[in-house]
């Protein structure tokens, strides 16, 4: 004999379901869990062994990788974590979180906002099964990368497939596009920059905008990501002809690694030139981060200041990313309701 249908029309013994809401997956690439040999070698293996960042045949690669470099790194890399460690953990994976709380304020009830990290933790797998659980049949992911790399945003499409591969039960997916040329994202770097810049003690001569370097031969294998650096930054360097006429504006790539030939110019390389050419006021910007991280804290604000004050320059200022702040929130949830339409 059945059991009585509940008032839904289910038996009454059948499983509780949650079902009818939308979900959105932040999306960043990923941190280790502590600023320790250990933990930075876990995160390494991981990221390194992705084919989308090193796309060099396995059975060379991995035993340069496995016997040389995650003997050695780490420990360097743990180091430069140590100098931008927070209470909250990495500054990376605390700004995501924190990106996602100032989302779910903003959407409300009616959509549930969650983060993950491609490379560690959060997973990404667990983070969507998780909006699956709590009933998301629709689930928007957004890689927060403002450029399109095959490195950055489609390995993240990767873990999305790999995860559909592996269940049974799947929502409807949408994935948010790169907004480099997005007349939000500039209006928001370029507002937010120039608020930073009018609060420094000095006046800047040169804004360096520097982006996260890729090899030279992805862009001549099809990746866009090259030309979308520069477009962004010719719209920025547009901008800022009108509100700062004075402030000369370059592009260049920094986070170079290993032997083969990288984007240029370089930010280390250019900083030193420039500071040799008699530039002594420099404010650098990083426009390819949505948060900040170790490039922009360690890389930028601590070593590129050495690199600048070492070869004449008086005056560095590394301006932060947009972040949790209310112009980097304004601007995810522009882009996320624009996805999101006519789901919500």
């Amino acid at each position: 004999m059945t059991d009585s249908p509940t008032t839904d029309g289910r038996p009454a013994d059948h499983p509780p379901i949650r079902t009818g809401k939308v979900g959105v997956l932040l999306v960043n690439l990923g941190t280790p869990d502590a600023p320790d040999a250990k933990s930075v070698k876990r995160y390494l293996g991981e990221f390194l062994s992705d084919k989308r960042v090193v796309e060099i045949p396995a059975l060379i690669w991995q035993p340069i990788l496995r016997g040389i470099i995650l003997n050695t790194r780490p420990k360097k890399s743990a180091h430069a974590y140590e100098q931008v460690w927070t209470p909250e953990g990495s500054p990376l994976a605390a700004i995501t979180a924190a990106q996602a709380r100032g989302l779910q304020a903003r959407l409300g009830d009616g959509v549930i906002v969650r983060h993950a990290m491609r490379y560690q933790n959060p997973e990404m797998g667990k983070e969507l099964d998780a909006l699956l659980e709590a009933g998301c049949e629709r689930i928007l992911v957004a890689p927060l990368y403002p450029q399109y790399s095959g490195a950055t945003t489609a390995s993240a499409l990767d873990a999305v497939a790999d995860w559909i591969k592996a269940r049974r039960r799947l929502p409807a997916l949408r994935t948010l596009p790169p907004y480099h040329d997005d007349p939000a994202a500039i209006g928001a770097l370029h507002a937010d920059l120039s608020r930073q810049i009018g609060a420094l003690s000095f006046t800047p001569e040169l804004l360096l905008l520097s982006y996260h370097g890729m090899p030279e031969r992805t862009l001549h294998l099809g990746d866009p990501y090259h030309c979308h650096c520069r477009k962004t930054s010719r719209l920025l360097a547009g901008r800022f002809a009108q509100s700062h006429p004075a402030l000369r504006v370059e592009t260049t790539f920094q986070s170079r690694f290993g032997k083969a030939k990288w984007l240029e110019p370089a930010t280390d390389v250019v900083l030193a030139q420039e500071a040799k050419k008699g530039t002594k006021r420099v404010a650098i910007a990083a426009p390819g981060f949505s948060a900040d991280c170790l490039e922009t804290l360690e890389e930028l604000a601590i070593r590129g200041r050495d690199d600048f004050l070492a070869a004449g320059g008086t005056d560095f200022a590394a301006l932060g990313c947009l972040n949790a702040g209310e112009a980097g929130i304004d601007l995810i949830e522009a882009l996320v309701r624009r996805e999101l339409s006519g789901w919500i």
